[in-house]
């Protein structure tokens, strides 16, 4: 069974950071490669989306490339932007509803804990302090009703990003390529199930 991937979200879907192999939707095709799948990767994503742009720009030609498997990663550039949660969790209910429609499983990957991120030491702390969880559990609500697939990203950051100090790029925003990868490997267990069907 062939898959054919549509990737949706910001920076980290277009692998802005990495010096080489995309972000995570190019590795975790390569992946699904590897254990003997034809995966077709359409990347939609864009940097500096946030929850409306996906809706606005994404979704309609997600649908359209008629998808077996859907991922979407969005959320930081709505925390640093003043999205307010109900704005952000609307958005993502009316993206869920309308991916539903193609019948693909959609995987939803939350956001990490930008605390832990070089960059927080330059920006005010009210960007992100106290609005991560928020934002995380609006995805948890939406998943939960739409039946989505949630991949946690939040949790496993807590223990990747102190543990590899190579997580992030010279930017120390965007992951490098080794956070990509352990980004890839975090996603795989769930979408591999999800193909296999």
């Amino acid at each position: 069974m062939s898959v054919n991937y549509v990737a949706l979200g910001d920076s980290t879907a277009v692998g802005v950071g990495a010096a080489r192999g995309g972000g995570y939707p190019e590795r975790l095709a390569s992946r699904l490669r590897s254990d003997g799948l034809p995966v077709g990767l359409t990347n939609l994503g864009q940097s500096g989306a946030r929850i409306r742009d996906v809706f606005t720009g994404q979704v309609k030609r997600a649908v359209a490339a008629q998808p077996t498997l859907v991922t979407l990663g969005v959320g930081t550039n709505d925390l640093w932007r003043g999205t307010s949660v109900e704005d952000f969790q609307e958005e993502l209910d009316r993206i869920a509803r309308r991916l539903k429609q193609t019948g693909a499983p959609l995987v939803v990957v939350n956001i990490a804990d930008m605390a832990l991120a070089p960059v927080a030491k330059l920006v005010p702390s009210s960007l992100y302090e106290g609005r991560i969880e928020p934002f995380n559990a609006a995805m948890a609500e939406v998943a939960r009703a739409h039946g989505l697939h949630l991949v946690d990203l939040y949790t496993a950051s807590k223990e990747m990003i102190p543990q590899r100090p190579q997580f992030f790029c010279h930017d120390g925003f965007h992951p490098s390529d080794e956070g990509y990868e352990e980004w890839a490997d975090l996603l795989l267990p769930t979408v591999r199930t999800l193909v296999s069907r």
